[in-house]
C-alpha cells in the first residue's frame, strides 16, 4: 500500500538520493534550481509517496514570483521536481502526487502553479504553455515546457520569473 504524506525533514536524504537517481547529479545546473535558490520548501503542498518505510516518490513546491514590466510582483508556486523510483514508474504514483498537491493548493486558495515539464503528462492536470510564452527565467528554458495551471488573465503577458525569497520561511 502506498501512502501520500506531507514531506518532512526526515524525507530529505532519501529524496536527494531519488532525485540523483532519476535526474542525475547535474540536475542542480537546471534553470528550475535557480528559481529555488534561497527559497524554502512549501510544506503545505510538498509530498512524499511511501511504501512502508521506503520513499518511492516525491513532489516539492517552492515560492516563486512573476514580475511584469511594470515591476509589480505576483506570487506563484513552482511545482517540482516530481520523481518516482524507477522500479515503480508507470504505476500512477506521480499522478497521485500531482492530484494530492493540486487539491491542497486549491483548498488553500493558493497562487497559480508553474512547472517546467512535459505538456502531454502535465496537460491532463490543467497545465499549458499558453500564458507563459513571453516569460523569461534565470536560465534557458524550452517555452513549450514552461507550463502554468489554468487561465491567468491577471498575470502579465511579458514577465520575469524569479525566486521569491521574501516568502515565509517554514521548515
Amino acid at each position: 500500500m502506498i501512502d501520500i504524506v506531507p514531506l518532512v525533514a526526515e524525507h530529505h536524504p532519501a529524496i536527494e538520493i531519488l532525485l540523483d537517481q532519476r535526474f542525475g547529479p547535474a540536475r542542480r545546473n537546471r534553470t528550475a534550481y535557480r528559481l529555488r535558490d534561497g527559497a524554502e520548501l512549501l510544506p503545505d503542498f510538498s509530498l512524499a509517496a511511501l511504501e512502508g518505510d521506503r520513499l518511492i516518490g516525491s513532489l516539492q513546491c517552492w515560492p516563486i514570483q512573476v514580475r511584469g514590466i511594470s515591476g509589480r510582483r505576483q506570487p506563484l508556486i513552482l511545482l517540482g521536481p516530481v520523481a518516482v523510483a524507477a522500479d515503480r514508474e508507470g504505476q500512477g504514483i506521480a499522478s497521485a502526487l500531482m492530484q494530492a498537491c493540486l487539491a491542497a493548493i486549491d483548498a488553500a486558495a493558493g497562487p497559480p502553479a508553474l512547472l517546467i515539464g512535459d505538456a502531454p503528462f502535465y496537460g491532463r492536470f490543467g497545465f499549458a504553455a499558453t500564458a507563459t510564452r513571453h516569460w523569461q527565467l534565470p536560465g534557458p528554458v524550452d517555452q513549450n515546457r514552461l507550463l502554468l495551471r489554468g487561465t491567468a488573465p491577471h498575470l502579465p503577458r511579458l514577465a520575469w520569473v524569479e525566486a521569491d525569497t521574501r516568502a515565509a520561511k517554514v521548515a
